[in-house]
């Protein structure tokens, strides 16, 4: 049998179907790591502050701090640095997370 005819049979999850199984902490972890190969990722989800606030939901997962120090970073300002981990974490802002606070820098 051919092996190429087996690779095409397999059930490759669509983008959608993963998205939908990760918590957004999950793919807030992922899309940084992938996008910035960071040297240092730290994540909180800051959600239980802000309870009875603008945009918080009882589930959590709305309101997120994240520290990032990358090499991708170097050379730019903290603007370009924020335009570009906001870029990375578009459908996630667009979805459920309503505020990001960001301590990105370069090594």
């Amino acid at each position: 049998m051919d092996q190429t005819n087996k690779l095409d049979e397999r059930k490759i999850p669509s983008p959608d179907v993963i998205k939908d199984e990760m918590t957004y902490y999950q793919r807030i972890e992922q899309k940084l790591t992938e996008a910035f190969s960071p040297a240092f990722l730290e994540i909180e989800d800051q959600s239980h502050l802000h309870a009875g606030h603008a945009g918080a939901r009882p589930e959590g997962e709305t309101h997120f701090h994240v520290k990032i120090i990358s090499d991708a970073f170097a050379g730019q300002n903290r603007v370009k640095m924020q335009r570009a981990i906001y870029k990375v974490l578009a459908d996630e802002l667009a979805e459920r997370v309503h505020a990001l606070s960001l301590d990105a820098s370069a090594p």
